[in-house]
């Protein structure tokens, strides 16, 4: 409501790519979607009243006072009706209503203020579904998959065990190979600097990393490591040739590279889940919300990539969309 989610969102599905791309289903704060000519076209329905739709719809999950949408000015009340846009729109995953779920930025800070325990997306995603999930920033140059989420560094010793990495693997070759066509090559970044210089500058790639692949490979996961992430994100050009995805051991081991090399088309893909879904890798922005001068390119990525992971999935033998695909 008072962040740019909104505004990016309407200019994204004004374009005729992504008309002819999906059939979105948006869920979101009635007045504040009436703001933009694009949802006034929509046909509106309630949560309870929501089916599988042949059109665009919006489901009108709030309807805000006018001081909890202002644009640039987050509220108490617009938290929580962040967070009850997410838990609607997982229920209409949940009854098949959607084929990929596509989410807008939310504040972690402004619904954690309204009294909801909210780290992010991908952890109530996978609480909501008891599934193990991972975050995978998707980018025309490198995917990049995360061993750990939102942690700090300091507990990372103690997060990673041959075990999870293990499973981690499997997951990450198991997700991407509808996409690719093929067994995915996977190469596995160190912890510490140079890989550990075989146990001079840490024991994990000896401990844990390095047996962690050789049992992901047992179990045919094409993976090659542990590797220095300095010398492999030193040579992007080459990371596509090479490998159909990067897997990092913390959020910005992994997230840094990918921004820097292309922030505008990255988009964050959680893997694991029943459903597919992708989201913008930026924030709220209320700092610009309502000012125009927000760019709709980091939504416009995401929902093309939902659309398009939605039909791997069908391609995959899973319940999978008629085309085409209803996102958002």
């Amino acid at each position: 409501m008072s962040g740019i989610g909104p505004e990016v969102t309407a200019a994204a599905l004004a374009l005729p790519t992504l008309r002819k791309a999906l059939v979105p289903v948006v869920f979101g704060d009635g007045p504040t979607l009436e703001r933009f000519p694009v949802f006034r076209r929509y046909a509106r329905v309630e949560p309870g009243a929501l089916g599988r739709v042949d059109g665009p719809t919006v489901v009108e999950v709030t309807r805000l006072d006018q001081k909890d949408r202002v644009p640039g000015r987050p509220s108490r009340a617009g938290g929580r009706a962040q967070h009850a846009y997410v838990m609607t729109a997982i229920e209409a995953m949940r009854a098949g209503h959607v084929d990929a779920l596509c989410t807008a930025p939310v504040s972690k800070e402004q619904i954690s203020r309204a009294g909801i325990p909210f780290m992010g997306h991908t952890e109530v995603l996978a609480e909501a579904f008891g599934v193990e999930v991972m975050m995978l920033m998707d980018g025309p140059r490198v995917r990049v998959a995360l061993a750990t989420n939102h942690v700090p560094v300091a507990e990372l010793p103690r997060l990673l065990t041959v075990e999870g990495l293990t499973a981690r693997l499997k997951l990450l070759s198991r997700s991407l190979e509808p996409v690719v066509g093929r067994r995915p090559r996977i190469a596995v970044l160190g912890l510490n600097p140079h890989a550990g210089e075989g146990g001079l500058l840490g024991r994990e790639e000896v401990e844990v990393i390095g047996p962690a692949i050789r049992k992901a490979r047992a179990a045919r996961v094409d993976a090659d490591g542990p590797i220095p992430a300095d010398g492999l994100f030193a040579q992007p050009e080459r990371i596509r040739e090479r490998y159909d995805a990067v897997l990092a051991m913390y959020h910005d081991q992994g997230l840094i590279p990918a921004k820097a090399l292309d922030f505008e088309r990255t988009v964050n893909v959680t893997l694991g889940l029943p459903v597919p879904r992708t989201s913008p890798d930026h924030g709220t922005a209320y700092a610009i919300a309502g000012k125009g001068e927000a760019s709709c390119v980091p939504m416009v990525e995401a929902l093309l990539k939902a659309a398009q992971l939605a039909r791997a999935h069908a391609r995959g033998g899973r319940r999978g969309p008629r085309r085409p695909s209803r996102g958002r």
